[in-house]
């Protein structure tokens, strides 16, 4: 259990002066943002949003998966999402690899076959992110007046630019 120990002490320390308390769940600024799990994103700063103001799907690549779009259906219906960012990123690692060289790296650090895996490699962004924003703008409970861009976010300057 000392493997946690560390992270626990932060929480405490964390939670000595919490003042995040009785929100209410509602993206208070009408946003949405479908992003990387890359912890070199800070998604509510880059955008100059606080705690409360968006609701946040973090996944490799920043892709619109099914799960993603579950997430945006939700914030727009019952959480007060009113415009959708799909941020993806530079030099991300789901752009750098293919998905066979993705699938042989983490088979020989698991030590078994990871051929099956499948990691939704991007092999183009643009290309990709265009794809991504066209998904949420086709599904059918998702309504034209939702805004929805497509952005890419460079890790090196901290500015996003929109490309769709």
């Amino acid at each position: 259990m000392a493997d946690f120990d560390d992270l626990l002490a932060a929480n405490r320390r964390f939670a000595d002066d919490f003042d995040l308390g009785g929100f209410d769940g509602v993206a208070h600024a009408g946003v949405a943002i479908v992003t990387c799990m890359d912890s070199r994103i800070d998604p509510l700063r880059m955008l100059g949003l606080e705690h409360g103001d968006a609701k946040i799907f973090r996944n490799p690549g920043g892709r619109v998966t099914e799960a993603a779009l579950e997430a945006l259906v939700l914030g727009v219906h019952l959480l007060g999402v009113k415009r959708i960012l799909v941020v993806p990123h530079t030099r991300c690692a789901m752009a750098a690899s293919t998905e066979v060289e993705l699938r042989e790296k983490v088979g020989a650090s698991a030590g078994q076959d990871a051929s099956w895996q499948r990691f939704h490699v991007v092999e183009d962004q643009r290309a990709s992110l265009e794809d991504d924003v066209r998904k949420v703008q086709a599904h059918p409970l998702i309504p034209d007046s939702i805004g929805i861009g497509g952005f890419l976010y460079d890790v090196d300057t901290g500015l996003i630019d929109r490309l769709v």
